[in-house]
């Protein structure tokens, strides 16, 4: 999400105390740890399919608090295969989903996240599936159960015209049409809006993504291009994403760009697509991403991705960028210090994304902090000195971030808010006082590295913070993560 958060409506302020939310949640990451460990004794998850008794119906939801509604039970994705053909001029949709998922239980029947669009078509495994739509719950009956351990193969086929949702903070996401083709941003919820599919990120995928448009547009998407085939007046652009992939950073842009393409001196895939009309931006993004990279390297860990570069588009009353994988969203020309956030987020929400929307502050909490560094590496404040002003309020950004606790958002249309970005920097920056440059990098290094491609939470972190420094971090978090108070100035 963008270095500069929207604000959104006041939601209510959370009146659990810091200890008791810590004490619970702990005791949650027991509960779910033993589980895993129940669930690992009946044997490899490769072994084929299992059953365990009668077949029952995935569940409408995964249990987060702040998104009730969001992603389904009862399977787990692997891929997604898209094939979408689009015409600008009507904004019309066509599209075949096929997902790959492995059963978790045995399944009467199971759903997927929908908003809009006329579905034509659905089977699992090649057999017709009878299905129905209630609000943004797309449910599939298949013509016998799947049985736990099973690996199945759904196929969705639909059209239509796809949604700009409203989001819970107030701004645009889903499929967002700009002046010359379309922008799909999906953060929290907006690919469900384009795509089928289990849109929690808890549950993340690979992808690859075919999306056909008029021969004088590109289409951009997430991963490496592979192939670029021309039919008459239309052109399909072929991308592959090999790593696990959470469905709010899936992404796909259209429209006419300029192309830049090239490698780090690593060798890594560079791809930038920019709008003409941002052509004279304050940097060189194409230039600037692998600078980013090499820095960021040093700092979080090794690159998680086998590819990367930048969307710069236009559309400037959109008002944010996002960190979609591999090839961040710009609405418009960023700055140095937007690519930083941006770039960061590969490692801090895109490879380790957290389990659950409650743990926002995992991701833009650590790319807000990614730029106190590099001003402080490259002649400009240091992190001390940004986080006094911070602390004293004087940038715009730090508007509002003692509303509420970093790790606590009160409600779903705040998991965006300043705390969140600015607060959750401040976290960090004392934990690094704390406990030392040494340690500190180490951390983050460790904390890529062993949940690369995983999903994450608060309490892993905190845990890992005190394992690797040896003491007791309670104070600490308790004071800048979960207290509503403003701490006193250290």
């Amino acid at each position: 999400m963008p270095a500069l958060p929207r604000r959104s409506r006041p939601g209510q302020e959370s009146a659990i105390h810091p200890r008791t939310r810590r004490s619970a949640l702990l005791l949650a990451l027991l509960l779910t740890a033993t589980a895993a460990c129940t669930s690992s004794s009946s044997g490899p998850e490769a072994s084929g399919p299992e059953d365990h008794g009668r077949a029952t119906a995935g569940a409408t939801g995964v249990d987060d608090h702040l998104f009730p509604t969001l992603g389904n039970g009862g399977y787990d994705v692997a891929h997604y295969a898209l094939t979408l053909d689009y015409v600008p001029d009507d904004n019309d949709l066509t599209g075949t989903a096929v997902i790959t998922a492995r059963a978790t239980q045995n399944l009467s029947r199971f759903s997927l996240d929908l908003a809009g669009l006329h579905v034509r078509h659905a089977d699992v495994d090649g057999s017709g599936a009878r299905f129905s739509r209630k609000k943004n719950k797309l449910t599939l009956t298949p013509d016998r159960p799947i049985a736990k351990g099973k690996t199945f193969r759904t196929t969705v086929r639909y059209d239509g015209t796809p949604r700009m949702l409203t989001a819970v903070d107030g701004g645009n996401e889903g499929w967002i049409e700009t002046d010359d083709g379309v922008a799909a941003l999906g953060e929290p919820t907006g690919s469900m809006t384009w795509f089928p599919g289990n849109h929690h990120p808890s549950d993340k995928a690979t992808y690859d993504i075919d999306v056909t448009v008029p021969s004088d547009y590109t289409a951009v998407s997430n991963g490496t291009l592979r192939e670029t085939r021309q039919r008459g007046k239309r052109t399909t652009f072929r991308w592959h994403n090999p790593e696990p992939t959470a469905s709010y950073v899936a992404s796909v842009v259209t429209g006419v760009f300029d192309v830049s393409t090239g490698t780090t001196d690593d060798g890594l895939p560079v791809y930038t697509a920019v709008d003409p009309d941002e052509a004279d931006g304050p940097v060189d993004v194409h230039e600037l991403v692998p600078e980013v990279i090499d820095w960021a390297k040093d700092r979080f860990g090794p690159y998680p991705f086998s590819s990367a570069g930048s969307v710069v588009d236009h559309l400037p009353d959109l008002e944010y960028a996002l960190e979609t994988q591999t090839k961040p969203y710009y609405e418009k020309a960023p700055d140095a210090r937007l690519v930083v956030h941006e770039m960061a987020h590969q490692w801090f929400g895109n490879s380790v994304t957290p389990r659950a929307w409650q743990d926002m502050w995992l991701n833009e909490g650590f790319a807000t902090y990614a730029e106190w560094l590099w001003d402080e590496e490259h002649g400009h404040r240091s992190a001390q000195e940004t986080f006094d002003s911070f602390y004293d309020g004087e940038p715009d950004e730090s508007d509002g971030i003692w509303d509420f606790p970093p790790a606590d958002p009160p409600s779903a249309a705040r998991v965006s808010d300043p705390p969140v970005y600015g607060r959750g920097a401040m976290t960090l920056h004392q934990l690094r006082k704390a406990i030392g440059d040494r340690t500190f990098f180490a951390v983050l290094r460790t904390w890529t590295s062993e949940h690369r491609h995983k999903n994450a939470d608060t309490e892993q972190f905190i845990a890992l913070c005190e394992k690797k420094s040896g003491k007791d971090l309670s104070d600490l978090f308790d004071t800048w993560l979960f207290s509503p108070e403003k701490p006193e100035r250290q």
